[in-house]
């Protein structure tokens, strides 16, 4: 079976912001990001694929280095472990591997990612900024109720937004990666449960910056 996101429309979950968006806590903002169980209904004949592009002013060429398919499998016995896998063309690079009873690691990728792709433009420590945007996943938030075209469907979405250096004193250092936002799209009809994560940050004077997406884009039968 094969499934892909035939667009992917943000504008529709976000036009009803307003009247769609509700409060979360803090707790309810982390187990909604990282919801238990997501992995649980996914074959282990199947690959999640993903498709990750990567725009950066500040450092084109890891740009480059880190777009591409990652694939995520989930291995047999147990304590089964899901391993993500990087793709571009006929290159392949293990990206680590997760236990797959604790849920999708892709979330985990996505803002470890961020981390030191923000670490290496803008420089600063690596563990000051982690620190920021795992402070960020477990504040309280709201979730923006949508829809969005998936798989030739529409579907229900909802969309957590954060942005972990919007008060921090030395935002101003950090080359526009102060205003760095982080916003993550589920959806209970999306297998892995995570349709599209997006981190973006501005460049000076609103020129082009720095964006990583990562967007769901088939299940794939896995090739022994």
């Amino acid at each position: 079976m094969m499934m892909r996101v035939t667009s992917f429309l943000v504008g529709v979950a976000l036009s009803c912001a307003a009247a769609m968006a509700a409060p979360l806590s803090g707790q309810e903002t982390y187990d909604l990001l990282f919801r238990n169980g997501t992995l649980d209904d996914v074959s282990r004949d199947q690959s999640l694929v993903y498709e990750r592009q990567v725009s950066n002013a500040l450092a084109p060429d890891a740009a480059e280095r880190d777009s591409g398919k990652v694939a995520l499998t989930v291995g047999e016995g147990e304590s089964p472990l899901a391993v993500l896998e990087l793709r571009q063309g006929e290159k392949y690079r293990k990206l680590g591997q997760f236990p797959a009873s604790v849920g999708n690691p892709m979330i985990m990728f996505f803002y470890e990612s961020t981390v030191r792709d923000m670490a290496e433009s803008a420089g600063g420590s690596k563990f000051y900024i982690r620190n920021r945007v795992k402070e960020a996943l477990v504040q309280p938030n709201e979730v923006t109720m949508g829809e969005a075209e998936f798989d030739g469907q529409t579907v229900q979405t909802q969309t957590v937004t954060m942005q972990p250096f919007a008060e921090d004193p030395n935002r101003a250092q950090m080359r526009g990666f102060g205003d760095l936002k982080l916003t993550v799209t589920m959806s209970e009809d999306v297998p892995g449960w995570y349709l599209n994560l997006v981190a973006e940050a501005p460049g000076p004077e609103g020129s082009a910056g720095y964006r990583s997406e990562v967007t769901f884009e088939t299940l794939e039968e896995v090739t022994q």
